[in-house]
């Protein structure tokens, strides 16, 4: 039996270059950062002092402000990507026919960090009856998914995923098996997260994760492949997709944008925070990918590499990538778009997946930025510092996380 094709027929963004699909897109393809000075809490005593926050965000213009309050951010920012897609598919008045055929699946790495923070200020000041009994709903990671369900009316398939900064990416990859397996028609795929908080900071800068150089020069701190880059920058947002069969695409007459043809997990079984070294688990992921598409290694055009400016992931990553596509990695375009976002760890992979699809849409490849001094561990094509114009059939997307996680997906063209 022939399998089914799955498409893309609507997107959502929420990111620090902007709060829509276009003007997300824009800022990509000029090569702007969205990096800027910590302004959620006071960053005096933190080594890194900037991250991506998204800017002029209201819950209440995506969201009921009543229920919006009952919701940690990371759920705002979900609920609003979920909506602008589900608007940019054409389904603002809902789906046609099956409630139980509409999934969603929905992923944070980590979650309510905002709510837990701030309800254990509150148990420590003023005792556990002062704590939110909306606390638990509120940090749980699956309840971005729950609540976007609740909106839209999606009594299909419905769970959260937490893999880290792979999360968003094995979600669109399960939404893809799930719909290739006829359990469902249409689902909601993506990730969510909004984690630049004190604790947050604290954590990761105790761990020598983030980058401290360039504190006074917020847009050039993240650097990915380049030969000064110390660390990553935390981003938040939301990347949202709906994924259809094309069959109920075609049924109801929708836009289609993409297909996603291929998908793969693996595990490193290494480090709980290192790659390993020699790349293994993303080379099997990358190639397992391919097979899932159906895909040579030699029709990919264009890679959005996890990049997360950190010394070890961009080296690694570059190793397995000229291990997988042999000759044709010196011909392949590579960006990592996080050098404008910055990280967004569990969303990574929903906004990342967003600038693949259009990259393919509009032939112009992004930018990795502030790419400046050559590592001669890094020596692909980063296309540094400006966007170039070139045709992209097949792009793939590569998201790395914290245990050792990889996943890859395939975008191609539809035709």
């Amino acid at each position: 039996m022939e399998r089914k094709r799955i498409v893309v027929t609507g997107m959502g963004a929420i990111t620090p270059l902007g709060n829509s699909v276009a003007a997300f897109r824009e800022a990509l393809f000029a090569g702007k950062s969205g990096i800027t000075g910590i302004t959620h809490f006071d960053p005096a005593d933190y080594p890194c002092k900037v991250g991506g926050e998204v800017k002029d965000f209201v819950p209440g213009d995506w969201m009921d402000p009543k229920e919006a309050k009952r919701n940690d951010r990371y759920t705002q920012l979900a609920v609003a990507a979920s909506r602008m897609a589900m608007d940019d598919a054409g389904l603002n008045g809902g789906i046609p026919g099956d409630p139980t055929r509409f999934g969603c699946i929905l992923g944070s790495g980590i979650g309510g960090l905002d709510t837990i923070e701030k309800q254990t200020f509150r148990l420590w000041g003023s005792g556990p009856r002062k704590v939110s009994p909306f606390m638990i709903p509120m940090l749980i990671s699956n309840m971005a998914s729950g609540v976007v369900a609740i909106e839209f009316g999606a009594k299909g398939p419905n769970y959260g995923i937490v893999s880290a900064c792979a999360t968003a990416a094995h979600a669109i990859g399960d939404c893809l098996r799930i719909l290739r397996a006829g359990e469902a028609d249409i689902m909601l795929a993506g990730g969510s997260e909004a984690s630049i908080t004190r604790i947050g900071y604290a954590g990761f800068c105790n761990m020598k994760a983030m980058g401290t150089n360039f504190n006074e020069e917020p847009e050039k701190a993240s650097r990915p492949f380049d030969a000064r880059r110390d660390g990553f920058i935390m981003g938040e947002g939301a990347g949202i997709l709906v994924l259809e069969t094309l069959e109920h695409a075609h049924a109801r007459g929708a836009q289609i944008l993409c297909e996603v043809a291929g998908h793969a997990a693996s595990c490193d079984a290494y480090h709980i925070t290192s790659p390993d070294p020699e790349g293994v688990g993303l080379q099997a992921c990358m190639r397992n990918s391919l097979k899932d598409a159906g895909i040579k290694e030699a029709e990919v055009d264009y890679i959005n590499a996890h990049g997360t400016s950190t010394p070890y992931n961009d080296k690694t990553e570059s190793a397995a990538i000229k291990e997988v596509f042999g000759e044709h990695a010196e011909e392949l375009a590579i960006s990592s778009t996080k050098s404008m976002t910055g990280h967004l760890l569990g969303a990574a992979g929903g906004i990342e997946a967003i600038a693949c699809i259009e990259t393919i849409r509009h032939g112009i490849v992004p930018p990795t930025i502030n790419y400046e001094f050559p590592d001669p561990e890094c020596d692909l094509e980063y296309v540094p510092n400006k966007a170039v114009a070139r045709e992209v059939k097949v792009a793939l997307s590569n998201n790395l996380g914290f245990g050792g996680h990889n996943a890859t997906l395939v975008f191609r063209r539809f035709s």
